[in-house]
This record gives C-alpha cells, sequence and structure tokens, in this order.
C-alpha cells in the first residue's frame, strides 16, 4: 500500500481546480483497500474515491482519505458463440480500452471513443456517446466492499443502469436497499464486444460525417475515427483548457413537453427515445440562452459547445470548484426560465 499526506490534486482532475488531500492511497490491487481496512489509522477516516479526475468539481481541500484507483490490465477474459469478453482493470483509460479492443479486433466500443476517465467510473456513470452505452456491451464487474473488504461480482441488472446512472451512485437506506455509493470501489469491467457486429449510425453528426467522406457503410475503425473527429472539433484538450466534458445530463421530456418547445423554438434538437420520451440537446437549450463564451469569474462556457463548462484561470489565478458552480447555477437558472426545465449537472461535486 502506498500511502501519501496533504497530495495536491490540481493534476488530477481534469478541470485543473487547485485542492489537497489529507492522505491519498494508491490502489492497484483489492489488496490495497484491505490495508486501509486492516490500518486503524486510515480505517475511521471519511473517504473519496478518485479515478481520472475527468467528472468531478472540487470545491475545497478533500478531508480524509482519498482511494486513487490505479488497478491495471487489458485482456481476452473468454468468449461466447455471439461475443468475445473483455476484461479491462478499473485504472485504465477508457480510450485507451477503445482503442486497444480495436487493434485486438473486437468492435463494438467505437462510437464511445475520447470519452474522457478511467475504466472503473464507466459503469457508475453508465457512460454513452452517439448512440451507444456502456449497457449496451456490458457483461458484469468486480467491486469490493468497502466495509469488510470482500470482492464481488454483479451483472448488468444488478447494476441497475440508467440514463447516466447505476446503482453506484445512490446511497444505501436499509438493508434491502441496492445503493452502493460510498460502500463499494469497483475493480475490474468486463465487456461484451459482438462477434456479429453491425455500425451504429443514428447521430446527426456520423450521418454528416458519411455524407461529407461518402462512405454508406463505415466499419468499426473509420466510426472511431470520425468520432475522435467530432469530438476534438467540439471539445477542449483537458490538457490544453481544463474542463470535466459535458457538464449537463441531455433532459427527457414527454411528447407534449417536446411538443410544446418546439411550437415555441422549431429549431430545438432533439432525439426520440424507444421508450416513448424525447431526450433534448442540453448544450442547444444552453447555447439558445446566449451562454456559449461566457465567462463569470475564472470559469466560462466554451466557445465551441455550450454544453462544456472550462477553466479560464491561470496558474496564478486559478479557476476555483465554487466559481464552476456559481457559472452552472446560473445556466440552470436561465435555461428554466425559458424552458420550463431543470438541467442536472453530470459532475460529481465534492
Amino acid at each position: 500500500m502506498i500511502l501519501e499526506h496533504n497530495v495536491p490534486l490540481q493534476a488530477y482532475n481534469t478541470f485543473g481546480i487547485a485542492a489537497r488531500a489529507q492522505a491519498l492511497v494508491r490502489v492497484r490491487s483489492e489488496a490495497d483497500i484491505q490495508a486501509v481496512l486492516k490500518d486503524p489509522h486510515l480505517v475511521s477516516l471519511p473517504r473519496q474515491v478518485l479515478g481520472g479526475g475527468s467528472n468531478i468539481v472540487l470545491t475545497g481541500d478533500v478531508k480524509g482519505l482519498v482511494l486513487k484507483i490505479e488497478v491495471p490490465g487489458l485482456r481476452l477474459a473468454g468468449e461466447t458463440d455471439k461475443a468475445w469478453i473483455i476484461e479491462a482493470g478499473a485504472g485504465e483509460s477508457w480510450h485507451r480500452l477503445v482503442s486497444w479492443t480495436l487493434d485486438q479486433g473486437y468492435p463494438g466500443l467505437e462510437n464511445m471513443a475520447l470519452i474522457p476517465g478511467m475504466v472503473g467510473a464507466s459503469p457508475v456513470q453508465n457512460i454513452g456517446a452517439y448512440g451507444v452505452e456502456l449497457q449496451d456491451r456490458f457483461h458484469d464487474l468486480d467491486a469490493i466492499d468497502l466495509f469488510t473488504g470482500d470482492v464481488f461480482t454483479l451483472n448488468a441488472a444488478q447494476c441497475g443502469f440508467g440514463y447516466r446512472d447505476s446503482v453506484f451512485k445512490h446511497a444505501s437506506h436499509g438493508p434491502d436497499d441496492l445503493g452502493l455509493a460510498g460502500r463499494a470501489v469497483i475493480l475490474r469491467v468486463r465487456l461484451a464486444l459482438p462477434k456479429q457486429w453491425k455500425p451504429e449510425l443514428g447521430y446527426l453528426d456520423l450521418e454528416r460525417k458519411r455524407a461529407e467522406t461518402g462512405i454508406a457503410y463505415p466499419d468499426a475503425r473509420t466510426i472511431f475515427d470520425w468520432v475522435c473527429a467530432i469530438r476534438s472539433a467540439k471539445l477542449p484538450d483537458p490538457a490544453v483548457i481544463g474542463n470535466a466534458g459535458s457538464f449537463f445530463k441531455n433532459p427527457t421530456v414527454s411528447p407534449e413537453q417536446c411538443a410544446d418547445i418546439i411550437a415555441r423554438e422549431p429549431k430545438v434538437v432533439h432525439y426520440p427515445m424507444p421508450d416513448g420520451t424525447v431526450k433534448l440537446a442540453a448544450g442547444w437549450l444552453i447555447d439558445a440562452c446566449g451562454w456559449k463564451g461566457k465567462t463569470m469569474g475564472h470559469a466560462g462556457v466554451y466557445d465551441k459547445q455550450a454544453l462544456v463548462l472550462v477553466n479560464r484561470g491561470t496558474p496564478e489565478h486559478p479557476c476555483t470548484g465554487g466559481e464552476v458552480m456559481t457559472l452552472a447555477r446560473a445556466i440552470q437558472t436561465s435555461v428554466y426560465e425559458r424552458f420550463g426545465i431543470r438541467l442536472e449537472p453530470e459532475p460529481v461535486v465534492i
């Protein structure tokens, strides 16, 4: 177990917010968690799990113990008649996993290329992009109980996946409640990648790429390249401009609500969903309220994609988590006043 004290976290969150951890343990296997639980000085400290730091907003120093997840590993764990079962350590980069699977000849994750963060966070958020969500490719995962040190396995049904949601985002309120927030840490994730692969091309940006290139039937590598190009054009590189990716979830509304909004705003970007609801593009709503490119304090709205909030601070005057959340609340208020829709942030606020 590697234990550090008073650790700067600016390099460990993609927003680049300056903060420190009282104590930090680098978790590279279940043994590191089990060692924490056996240490009388560490076991009583409040705990915060940290992966790639791409989905958090730090509003101050983190008291207690940060568990920085660095579990490695990429391998073919098995296969069935229908799928290859790929296993990835929770500390692996998600994009590296996507690229690795294609290099190995296992398509199926290409629509989720360039999503920031680590593999371990992917089931927590049920990440998704361009028509594919993690739950569409999920097989099972291994996690460890933060109180007993026991390792257990969950299948898709037990993970309770929803839109950017899972049991790992909900706290337990009783013995029969399956909420795992604060109770467990994901160690490894296994994905089932289909042997009978077919492209997922339902999003407008991908249709535009087909028209631009003249490629009617793209292979998985081509879709990967398209998605990388689309995301790079829209989203800032955190190494250059600090950000946490898409800051708000795309809201879903009833067909009646959508029709009402279309009557007032005919150009609103919307996508019918299989369950009959309609998903609205949060970025469009924010842009329509005039926020694109605006700045409050040292936090701003990216000038190429209104869904992304960015760090406009400098090393001498860095952006604070408080400034980010002040801007986020102002955006929420203006979108609600104009459209009657409450935007929900995606990042975890700490």
